[in-house]
This record gives C-alpha cells, structure tokens and sequence, in this order.
C-alpha cells in the first residue's frame, strides 16, 4: 500500500507541474496586420548605425506637367531622379499630408482640424531616438495661432495628438541648423504663397531656387543625404504630382514605376532604419530612385 501511494503522488505531481513553454511557442509567429498610424513590427531594412540625414519639401497644387514646366523644378530633374508616374492618394490637401506621415487618411476629407490620436512619422522618430524637425514657414504663434500665409492643414504633425510638439519650429530656425546641429529628418512646409498654393509657379520655383542650393551645398546633405521635393496633390483627373529624388550621384534618373505618397512614407521609413506606418507597409518604396553610385576605392599601395 505504501508503494502504490508513493506512485499515485508522483503521477499527481507531474500533471500539475507547469509545462515547457518551449512547447507552447510555435515555429512561425503570425505576421501582425498593420494598424493605421502604428508601425510595422519588422523594420525592412535593417536600420543603419547612422542613417543619412532625410530633407522633405512639400509643395502645393502641380499636376506633374505643371510642377516640371518651372525653370528651377526641370533643372533638377534633368540632374537628379524623378518619378514620372507618382500620384496623391486624396484632395484636398489635409488628407494627403497625413498619408504622408502616418500612412493613412484617417478618412478625412476637407481642409479642417480633426483631433488624431497620437503618433505619425514624427512620434515614430522620437522613439527611435532620431532627431527630427519640421519647419514651418510663417508660423510665428505656434501651430495652432499663427496667422496667414502659415496654414494648419499644412503641418500634419499638429493633428496628431492634438498638440503642437517642441520638434515643429518656425522656418526662421532652418538655416542655422543646416550649418550646426542638422536633424536627421527634416520636413519643410513653405507658406500659402511660396508653395504655390496661393502664388504662381515663378514664385514658388524661385523659392526653391534659393532654398534648395543651400541644402545642396551643407554637410549633412553631401554626406549621403536625401532631399525629396514633391507636391500634395496634382490638378489633373489622374492626381498626378512630380517628386524629385536629390541625391549625389543617382544611379537612375527617372523612374516610370507606378508610386504615391505611402511609397514615398515608406521609402523615407527605410531610408531612417524605422518601422513603416499605415499602408506605407504594403507600398513599394523607391528603392531605384534612392540608389547612388558609390566612389571607387582606391588601390592601397603597395612596395
């Protein structure tokens, strides 16, 4: 009796002893969808030690024939990468610019305030610890009270959350970060008139005549960098927009891959070594129109 006890406490022990979790865990974890505004778990590619620093410059209101007609707009295309078939995903312009940074429109489409939750490309980049400003020309009373030619609807980094976060600054800052403490990401709102928005092309070409050299010629730009001009909607049936890709040394000049602005939010996500946001996780990025020669290297001598 004895023994028959010893062996029905052991048989009890073992069914109530806690299973290996090794057997639990399966071989392939399901693929997460991804949810609007919230990055892609998987950061595709890989992040680098020090990603190259990322210049965006959103203009206004060009289908593609328009935008490439200004003199200062086709120089740069003739020299750098441009996409031929690129399009705004919505109009008006508030739900392009969300699209643009958090990969998505929230479904919202008019011009006003709509109070997001939390998060976009900016947030992202905070948590990643990469620094990151977005200029905004003619703000003078912070997001939300300064008067025209500053728009709201053209800082989307005000929308989410509800608030005006430190990183968004007045335009008046950027030259004095371009020859210091560059950003890694740097997003560039023009005001109502040099964008084109409310001005003629002529002004707005010569806008980026002057603000595009010196980006052009700063360290943090020769150094690999990228700056991406592009305009949020176009005003032909198709949405047609012209983005320019400004890198030295582009491999390709042009591209007639079909591409829109989640392509250009996940191309600028992997470019940063982040995860993608919104529908940017299922858009093709602009792989060969970021692509640089790189420098031969030097033969090492020899005795």
């Amino acid at each position: 009796m004895r023994l028959v006890a010893l062996v029905i406490s052991a048989c009890l022990l073992a069914a109530c002893a806690p299973k290996s979790t090794a057997q639990a865990t399966p071989k392939h974890s399901p693929t997460p969808t991804p949810i609007a505004g919230q990055p892609d778990p998987a950061p595709d590619p890989s992040p680098q030690a020090t990603p190259p620093h990322v210049f965006v410059i959103v203009m206004e209101n060009r289908s593609y024939s328009q935008a490439i007609s200004s003199g200062y707009v086709a120089s740069l295309a003739s020299q750098y990468a441009i996409a031929t078939d690129y399009h705004g995903v919505s109009h008006p312009s508030l739900p392009n610019y969300l699209a643009l940074t958090s990969g998505t429109t929230w479904g919202i489409a008019d011009d006003g305030f709509h109070a997001l939750p939390a998060g976009g490309l900016g947030a992202q980049l905070t948590g990643a610890g990469l620094d990151w400003r977005a200029y905004m020309e003619g703000m003078t009373n912070g997001c939300f009270h300064s008067p025209y030619p500053y728009a709201l609807k053209h800082n989307p980094f005000a929308y989410y959350g509800s608030a005006c976060p430190p990183q968004v600054v007045p335009f008046t800052q950027f030259a004095s970060d371009l020859s210091g403490n560059t950003p890694q990401f740097s997003w560039i709102t023009p005001n109502l008139c040099n964008d084109g928005h409310d001005c003629s092309s002529s002004v707005a070409d010569a806008w980026l005549s002057h603000t595009v050299p010196a980006i052009l010629n700063s360290n943090a730009w020769q150094d690999g960098g990228m700056l991406v001009i592009t305009w949020d909607e176009g005003e032909d049936s198709s949405n047609s927009v012209l983005t320019v890709i400004i890198r030295p040394n582009p491999v390709n000049h042009r591209s007639a891959r079909p591409y829109d602005h989640y392509s250009l939010l996940a191309t600028i996500e992997d470019v940063l070594g982040v995860g993608r946001l919104g529908q940017a996780a299922q858009a093709i990025p602009m792989t060969d129109l970021i692509a640089i020669k790189t420098a031969p290297k030097l033969r090492s001598k020899t005795s």
